[in-house]
């Protein structure tokens, strides 16, 4: 297929630009929500029995997820509208073997951590990205007994992880760098003969991944008490027979900024205003700047046809991180500044995102600056310019956005939304 200027985008070589978006009412679809998919997988892999999961694409972070369940020897068969899992109660038919979690933040940081309490010998790698970021729960796995020898950088993948199972009935974690790890913990835990505590410290013990995981091991019929600053997971009884995962949020919001940046009406398919996830609080976000939101059969609508104009945001973005650089995106076109706090946990992850922003917005014309914890951008006429993705999947979206306000941005790596979202500038060709 053939792409012109007179679509959304035109392809490079390894470039894409995006053009100018003409205004219109839009309704899409987005893949399954990553966050809530991979954690159904863990969870139905540590089940016991059988349970089918429900839901709309994968992203290449799933595919990596369902890659290592099956080196695990976890039965995993498709269905027509998603997976079978064949839940092994924490005994993996393969307890001696090699994984590669690709760039998979959630099977990089729940995998490890499942398999030191089911017990064996296994080999886990991934990709360069993922080699650079830290891995502390190892740590706390270590201080429980787990053998874990380092095939580089201490704390990081490459590792091999030997484990006779956890005998403690307590962890703690550090949730400012990632609540993966606790989450990871909790889901763990299931597996657990006892009683399991995960104690949790840092600036993010309310964080709404959190909230996610206790939700989803009731679902899967844990139970969870919480103690101010401590989880504890009791065994959990049969699992569901199915389990439907919701669409993709996250990725649901660049469409849903289209509404405030355009002033156009957007519906995503089967997205539902009682969502798991905390970008939820996006939503909120756009409300606040005349965009309304109502469910309809197809989904949740997005309301934007009486926003004129928005003024900028002044927003701590803790909780909702992942939208931070979709507001980012959004500050240029805004009536005043932004300021933007509660980010310095998302330089860690699949790059330094905060100087992902900086960089670009200066490179495109506008002026953006870090300091003392808060990012601060001023409105400017936006120049034409290349974005630098760093390979960061949320860059090229997000700054997708700039591009369909101005007509003259062009993304670098524009592949590496695929870990995410498959199809995305297609969809954007698409609508």
């Amino acid at each position: 297929m053939t792409f012109s200027r007179a679509l959304c985008y035109t392809w490079g070589m390894k470039d894409l630009l995006v053009n100018e978006f003409v205004p219109h009412d839009v309704t899409a679809d987005v893949p399954a929500s990553k966050s809530i998919l991979n954690r159904a997988l863990l969870l139905s892999a540590l089940a016991k029995g059988r349970v089918e999961l429900t839901f709309g694409g994968l992203s290449e972070d799933t595919r990596a997820f369902l890659s290592c369940l099956k080196s695990l020897g976890v039965p995993v068969s498709e269905t027509k509208d998603g997976l079978l899992i064949e839940g092994c109660g924490g005994n993996f038919p393969n307890r001696r073997t090699s994984l590669n979690v690709m760039s998979a933040g959630t099977a990089a940081r729940f995998l490890p951590v499942a398999l030191a309490f089911a017990g064996g010998d296994y080999y886990l790698d991934s990709s360069e990205q993922m080699r650079r970021r830290p891995m502390d729960v190892l740590f706390e796995l270590e201080r429980l007994g787990v053998k874990i020898e380092y095939a580089g950088e201490r704390g990081h993948f490459p590792f091999r992880l030997v484990s006779s199972g956890i005998t403690a009935d307590e962890a703690e974690i550090d949730t400012q760098k990632s609540t993966q790890f606790a989450s990871g913990l909790m889901m763990a835990a299931t597996i657990h003969p006892r009683p399991f505590t995960v104690v949790l410290s840092g600036g993010r013990t309310r964080s709404s991944y959190l909230k996610m995981s206790e939700k989803m091991l009731c679902a899967f019929g844990a139970r969870t008490e919480h103690e101010r600053d401590r989880i504890t997971v009791y065994p959990p009884s049969a699992a569901p027979a199915v389990y439907r995962v919701e669409p993709d949020l996250s990725g649901a919001c660049y469409l849903y900024a289209l509404a405030l940046l355009f002033s156009v009406r957007v519906c995503v398919r089967g997205v539902k205003r009682d969502s798991l996830q905390g970008d939820t609080a996006f939503l909120r976000l756009l409300e606040r700047r005349g965009v309304t939101f109502s469910e309809t059969e197809d989904g949740l609508l997005a309301d934007g046809t009486q926003v004129d104009g928005f003024d900028g945001f002044k927003e701590n973005l803790q909780d909702f991180s992942d939208q931070a650089l979709t507001v980012a995106a959004l500050a240029p076109f805004a009536r005043t500044p932004s300021r933007l706090t509660g980010l310095e946990h998302i330089r860690a992850q699949e790059c330094d995102r905060v100087n992902a922003i900086v960089e670009n917005l200066t490179a495109l014309g506008v002026p953006a600056a870090y300091e003392d914890g808060e990012l601060t951008i001023i409105p400017a006429p936006v120049k034409g310019g290349t974005v630098r993705t760093f390979s960061d999947h949320r860059v090229a979206m997000a700054f997708s956005l700039v591009g369909l306000k101005t007509g003259n941005v062009i993304i670098d790596e524009p592949d590496c939304t695929k870990k995410t979202f498959e199809g995305y500038f297609e969809l954007l060709s698409r609508i």
